[in-house]
């Protein structure tokens, strides 16, 4: 029989775990907003004045290149349903939105699926048919990105078909960790900068060790971490729980770190 005191420590360490994951989600809001405003302010007021020249302002990849209609009209639809598609997958993990506006819910839920995909269909489209990437490794991390990102969606589809809620929101966060790689790179990019003083291990063509390591690991830690966590409130050990909250808080440092960084260097000079 488990004694009182364990129990009591069980649920005091339960509790910081849980705020750990509460925390880490408000952080990661806030720069979720922030890559809204971004996409919005820089791409989505150039695309609807017509002056998509101008997307060359920000040092891409593969932007706007001229005379490629169908690359350039790709990439605009690409960003613009970026944004749609954080603003929904927020809604979906918000809890008060999903108590208070189920209806909400499910609509976002529904757009939050249907642009996860297209996202990542359009992405292999603009890595191999366009050629949008800098080095072989990175372009095969996007595709492992896309291949999970339509493997957690139709796990998501097929559980809420079958009314397992709880193994449907399983697949849901996996998804979300999956879908935002890029956001996760470009906040663990201006996070590394900022720990490691600079910009080590990394370069231009992105074919450092730190940029190989950012390219697979900017979905891969968010998925293993998910896990972690997910399995840690699942199970009476104490001293996992502790391990956890001790990883969760590491997260929450370094996903706040690059929040900071990113809105300030990436985004807002463009704005």
């Amino acid at each position: 029989m488990t004694k009182p005191s364990t129990l009591k420590q069980s649920r005091v360490f339960q509790n910081l775990l849980d705020w750990s994951g509460s925390a880490w989600f408000i952080i990661a809001a806030i720069g979720q907003l922030g890559f809204i405003v971004f996409i919005i302010g820089f791409y989505g007021t150039r695309i609807f004045f017509g002056n998509i020249a101008a997307w060359s302002d920000k040092n891409l990849i593969d932007g706007y290149i001229e005379g490629d209609l169908a690359g350039n009209l790709m990439f605009a639809i690409h960003v613009l349903t970026a944004a749609v598609m954080i603003l929904s997958g927020l809604i979906q993990l918000t809890p008060q939105i999903r108590k208070r506006a189920p209806h909400l819910h499910r609509i976002s839920g529904r757009i939050y699926l249907v642009t996860a995909c297209f996202l990542a269909v359009g992405g292999l489209w603009m890595t191999w048919i366009r050629g949008t990437h800098l080095n072989i490794i990175g372009a095969y991390a996007i595709t492992l990105d896309a291949i999970l990102i339509l493997v957690c969606a139709y796990n998501t589809v097929k559980n809420a078909i079958l009314r397992d809620i709880k193994t449907h929101q399983r697949w849901a966060m996996r998804l979300f960790m999956a879908a935002n790689g890029v956001w996760f790179m470009r906040v663990s990019i201006m996070a590394w900068m900022i720990i490691a003083g600079g910009p080590v291990g990394m370069n231009q063509d992105m074919s450092g060790p730190a940029n190989h390591a950012m390219a697979f690991g900017c979905y891969l830690i968010p998925l293993g971490l998910y896990e972690l966590y997910r399995i840690s409130r699942q199970i009476p050990s104490i001293g996992f729980k502790i391990a956890t909250t001790i990883l969760m808080c590491i997260a929450i440092m370094f996903t706040g770190l690059g929040v900071f960084g990113t809105i300030n260097s990436m985004w807002m000079p463009y704005l």
